[in-house]
């Protein structure tokens, strides 16, 4: 036929569709057209057009609807020509498009009202009005009405652009809007100076604009506003008014949404007053503070009075802001002030202090003027009064005045350089700065000066002490003294004598005894102060002096009597002319004997005896004695360097003439050996003894007519080694049996050590009686080898070791499997892990059909399993597991299994008579442990005979069977529980003979 190229627009109308075609070669009498739904096919507009006619207007569809389309020409003599064509209508525009944020600062959420007619779906587009970039971008299902837009700027301007599409097709609206705007946070308000404040905040970004108001709360007026674009974080409010409290606003801006924000309030920075002064009153005790008023504003002011130079606080008073003074009443005399006055003006201060002013003094009290016991100076003292310092004024009563200043806080003043025994006058005033006080007087005397050169002297008598002195200078009337003793403070004499004495002797007095003299010089109502000297009686020597031996080695003890009168000690001086060191011993005066101790033994010593009284000392006559010997120390017995041998040690402790060394054997105590040694020889070694015993050491040391016994010393000789060490396992246990032959000498018993090869765990140890010579290690691992080691022990002694090594038998395997996988020429072998260690696995594979030996497998001692392969089929096996270990072995039970037969081959039927059937094979392999024939009436399905032949069979004969009857046959090989079989073979028996038909 003739093609129209027929093609459809919309030219942008949803409802209606253009159709346009090319007028066919030789013309066309008309065109008819025809528009159907694409879906059902329903005729849903038809129209016609004449010719020359080449385009035409369907109207009045529905947008978006796919349409079919078919324009036929009405050719000459009847013919007609057709072309059809799909189309589909623009989509419409949705409509009552909004986008709302509902207050929300991160959310836009848009509605519409479907689109006219059909549609494919919608799809939305969100731009950033500042940025213009796509924020998002997605496709709506068509029956959706509603989209939200959440994670989005706060307080930006968004554009929504929606789109209904059908087919390659769109209608697009638009619409703006604003997200809700974020509130600042964090608004803080502060005084950058007196005329400023620097206000901040937080969290800016989330408005278009900021909107500032500063309000004065004093005056109830704002003071300053501002609008600033998103970003700003900082503002400084400047020309304010100091010591003023403002409040300030803010609020965010975003399109047609404003929220109000935090607001705050801070105050500027007081001014502070000025010229503040201080100064005195008319009142007593009172001092008036005042200044002159600062620009600006405070609330009131703090007015604090501060004492002395610490500043410490005394008066603490707050007036109003628009005072300039305050007086202070009632305030101490004579002391320092000064004042700070505080401008305030809410949280913050600003302060001026004033210079310093006294207040009028008071004169001090408790005034005293005392020698303290010296002729040459008076101390002055009095109770501390309130002041910068005091004057002081001093003279003899005859005398011109001599005037000093103190500074404040002195309370004595010591005068010096006087003459003693004479009356003196003291005044003593306060001053306050520019003030003074009214003066205290008072008099006083001061002390003659005391006696010289005071000396008291036995002169080498035991019964009497002189007393001497030189004068004193002029102002003394006389002397007096008392006569003490020392140690009991008991008075023994009064005296009192004129000023032209210096000397006086005091009788019957006791030997040995201290004495004290204290004396002083008369002066008016005064006495000096008190000399004192102080000396002892002479001493009478000791009696009865004697020094004994304790019969201890190093001790002696001496003995003596005491004489008439005191003795403050005794010294013992022992010595000896041998020996170049020297005892002295001192000892108290109720002690009549002593004993020397850590003597050289065998040694004579003297000893003198003298007794002590303060610095004098009287000797009695010489005392002789003898020390014992003392027993030689640290006598040590050790193995010598061979078994047989002990060496023999020992220190020499001096005094000892001649050393015997005595043997025995321990137990029976009888010596064996007794050797002499000279002095010096500190070692001895002994030999020709038995190895392994026990033996007793004692030494005997001589010095004199003298003998000391050493203490006696325990020692072994080292035991031989065990002989012929050996280590075998025993086969029931898992144990080692070693054996060894008993060495010569004796011995305590034997120390066995056992270590497990590789490991590194100790060493365990064992012991084993003096007469063993074998012992079983159990509980031991199997499979392992051990290092044992032997000693014989004697005492603390060790032989030279023995060491052998042994190994256990190892652990069988366990729970061993042979199994088919389902195969006639392969089996798996698998078995537990039995404990202990291992050389390795050898495997044997048993051939039961041929009574032979198959295979034999060498595995690493971890290995669990192995597969055979390559067995005959239909054969029964037997494997047998063993772990070795060096030449022990341990074997598994047997388990044995069969490989599947397989299937006969070469089934033939025959039918020799009319009531038999003949079944004959081929056996493949070494053949089956038998073979089940099975029979079945084809027609029925039943199995009408079975025969279980021998492995060796080939055929059989099934008799009884129906003439003409078609049979189904089977051979199945059977080896242990597995059998295979052939695939079923029919055959027919024979009809009846015709003779007998």
């Amino acid at each position: 036929g003739t093609f129209l190229n027929l093609s459809v627009s919309d030219h942008g109308r949803s409802d209606s569709l253009l159709l346009s075609w090319d007028e066919p070669e030789g013309g066309a009498e008309g065109y008819s057209l025809t528009l159907s739904s694409l879906g059902l096919g329903t005729l849903l507009q038809n129209g016609s057009a004449g010719p020359n006619i080449t385009s035409f207007w369907f109207h009045g569809l529905t947008p978006g609807m796919r349409y079919k389309v078919e324009v036929t020409a009405t050719l000459a003599c009847m013919e007609t020509t057709s072309q059809a064509v799909t189309a589909q209508t623009s989509p419409s525009p949705v409509r009552n498009l909004s986008l709302s944020s509902g207050g929300r600062s991160a959310v836009l959420h848009a509605s519409w009202v479907h689109a006219r007619g059909q549609r494919d779906g919608y799809h939305l587009a969100l731009y950033h009005s500042d940025s213009q970039t796509l924020v998002r971008n997605a496709s709506v299902l068509p029956n959706a009405s509603t989209f939200l837009f959440d994670g989005l700027l706060a307080g930006s301007e968004y554009a929504l652009k929606v789109s209904t599409l059908a087919g390659s097709s769109q209608a697009s609206t638009s619409i703006h809007q604003w997200t809700a705007p974020s509130i600042p946070t964090q608004l803080r308000l502060s005084p950058g100076s007196s005329t400023s404040l620097v206000a901040s905040w937080v969290g800016a970004g989330g408005a278009a604009w900021l909107h500032l108001a500063l309000h004065n709360l004093l005056t109830q007026t704002v003071t300053t506003t501002l609008s600033a674009r998103r970003g700003l974080t900082s503002y400084t409010f400047q020309h304010l008014r100091p010591g003023t409290q403002y409040w300030l606003g803010l609020s965010a801006t975003a399109g047609p949404y404003t929220v109000g924000g935090p607001n705050a309030t801070a105050w500027t920075y007081p001014l502070s007053p000025g010229n503040v002064t201080l100064s005195s009153s008319e009142e007593q005790s009172s001092l008036q503070a005042s200044w002159s008023t600062p620009a600006g504003e405070r609330d009131f002011y703090l007015v604090t009075l501060q004492e002395g130079e610490d500043g410490a606080l005394t008066r603490n008073i707050s007036v109003g802001g628009d005072n300039d003074h305050v007086t202070f009443h009632g305030l101490s005399p004579g002391k320092q002030y000064s004042v700070q006055v505080t401008a305030v003006a809410g949280p913050y201060r600003a302060s001026a202090r004033s210079t310093a002013a006294w207040t009028q003094p008071l004169a001090p009290s408790g005034v005293s003027l005392s020698s303290q016991g010296s002729p040459y100076s008076l101390l002055a003292s009095w109770e501390e009064a309130m002041g910068e310092g005091y004057v002081l004024a001093f003279s003899p009563m005859e005398h011109l005045v001599k005037n000093s200043s103190l500074l404040r806080g002195v309370t004595n003043f010591t005068y010096e350089g006087l003459r003693p025994g004479t009356l003196y006058t003291f005044e003593v005033s306060t001053m306050a700065g520019p003030y003074t006080s009214t003066p205290r007087r008072i008099t006083s005397w001061t002390y003659p000066l005391p006696l010289e050169q005071l000396t008291l002297s036995n002169r080498g008598h035991s019964t009497s002490l002189q007393a001497s002195w030189r004068a004193a200078p002029t102002g003394s009337t006389g002397y007096t003294g008392t006569l003490w003793e020392t140690k009991s403070q008991e008075r023994v004499r009064n005296m009192t004598v004129g000023n032209n004495w210096t000397n006086v002797t005091f009788e019957d007095l006791v030997p040995g005894r201290q004495y004290t003299l204290e004396m002083a010089a008369m002066a008016g109502p005064y006495r000096s102060p008190v000399r004192s000297a102080t000396d002892w009686t002479y001493p009478l020597a000791p009696t009865g002096v004697t020094l004994t031996n304790t019969r201890h080695p190093l001790g002696l003890s001496a003995f003596w009597d005491k004489a008439a009168g005191d003795v403050d000690q005794f010294h013992l001086q022992l010595y000896s002319k041998s020996h170049p060191a020297q005892r002295n011993i001192s000892v108290g005066p109720n002690t009549h004997n002593f004993t020397f101790l850590g003597l050289s033994p065998g040694i004579q010593y003297f000893l003198k005896v003298t007794v002590l009284a303060g610095p004098y000392r009287s000797s009695s006559h010489f005392a002789t004695e003898w020390t014992y010997p003392l027993s030689l120390a640290n006598v040590s017995v050790q193995p010598g360097r061979r078994p047989q041998e002990l060496h023999v040690s020992w220190v020499e402790s001096g005094g000892g003439r001649d050393h015997f060394v005595q043997l025995s054997v321990a137990e029976s105590l009888s010596i064996i050996r007794n050797v002499s040694i000279p002095r010096g020889v500190t070692q001895l070694d002994l030999e020709g003894l038995v190895p392994g015993s026990r033996y007793r050491v004692e030494i005997i040391s001589q010095a004199g007519p003298h003998r000391t016994s050493s203490q006696t010393a325990i020692g072994y000789t080292v035991p031989l080694p065990p002989l012929s060490l050996s280590a075998s396992p025993v086969s029931t246990a898992w144990a080692l049996a070693v054996h060894w032959e008993t060495p010569p000498g004796q011995r305590d018993g034997y120390l066995l050590s056992m270590h497990e090869e590789g490991s590194s765990a100790p060493a365990r140890n064992l012991e084993a009686g003096k007469d063993s010579t074998n012992v079983t290690l159990a509980r031991l691992a199997p499979g392992t080898c051990y290092l044992v080691g032997i000693w014989a022990v004697a005492g603390p002694y060790r032989s030279l070791p023995k060491n052998v090594t042994g190994c256990t038998v190892p652990a069988a395997p366990t729970n061993l499997s042979l199994t088919n996988p389902g195969s006639s020429s392969e089996l798996y072998t698998c078995w537990n892990k039995p404990r202990g260690g291992r050389d390795h696995y050898r495997v044997i594979l048993y051939s039961l059909s041929t009574q032979s030996r198959d295979r034999v497998q060498t595995l690493s001692p971890d290995a669990q399993n192995i597969t055979w392969t390559h067995l005959e089929a239909g054969s029964r096996f037997a494997v047998q597991v063993i772990a070795v270990k060096g030449s022990l072995e341990a074997s598994s039970t047997n388990v044995t299994q069969w490989t599947h037969p397989l299937a006969p081959a070469n089934l033939t039927l025959g039918s020799p008579s009319a009531s038999t059937l003949q079944v004959s094979w081929a056996a493949m392999g070494r053949g089956a442990e038998d073979y089940v024939v099975d029979v079945y009436d084809t027609a029925s399905s039943s199995r009408v005979g079975r025969m279980v032949l021998g492995g060796d069979a080939r055929s059989h004969t099934f008799r009884n069977l129906s003439p003409g009857t078609r049979y189904s046959v089977a051979v199945r090989a059977t080896a242990g529980p597995f059998h295979t079989s052939t695939p079923n073979l029919t055959h027919c028996t024979r009809e009846y003979d015709a003779l007998l038909a």
